[in-house]
């Protein structure tokens, strides 16, 4: 399986998979609200979308700070589902985003979305095996 050994090493310390996760969104968040937001005519979406977007990680990292810092083993499956779940529904709001602006994506937003679509993805799967092999 292509994600075996990242899945076997999380489960022996989940909660650097909080880490990766917070880490994941701090740099979406940057580049959505900064990054692309400066290039916006490149990437099509409308800033005032960009900034939605940026947003919603921050509130991911503020859970996985949370999770790192109280966490205990009882409830870290739940968590782990649930951030992933989150991830999940997020995905579904950045299509949903690439779908309603679509006549005004660019290539490149199109091909960042999809980047970001299936980086997110991953870590999804990742948390909810590892979520599924610590019960």
């Amino acid at each position: 399986m292509l994600f075996s050994k990242n899945i076997d090493f999380f489960s022996h310390d989940y909660k650097k998979l909080f880490i990766v996760d917070g880490i994941g969104a701090l740099i979406s968040s940057l580049f959505l609200g900064i990054v692309l937001v400066n290039f916006q005519e490149y990437i099509g979406i409308p800033v005032s979308s960009l900034y939605v977007l940026a947003a919603i990680p921050i509130l991911f990292i503020l859970y996985d700070i949370y999770c790192y810092m109280q966490l205990n083993d009882a409830k870290a499956a739940f968590h782990l589902r649930l951030i992933a779940i989150a991830n999940l529904w997020y995905i579904l709001v950045s299509i949903g985003f690439a779908v309603y602006h679509f006549p005004l994506l660019r290539p490149l937003g199109f091909i960042y979305l999809l980047g970001e679509i299936i980086i997110i993805s991953c870590i999804a799967f990742i948390q909810l095996e590892v979520a599924k092999k610590i019960c």
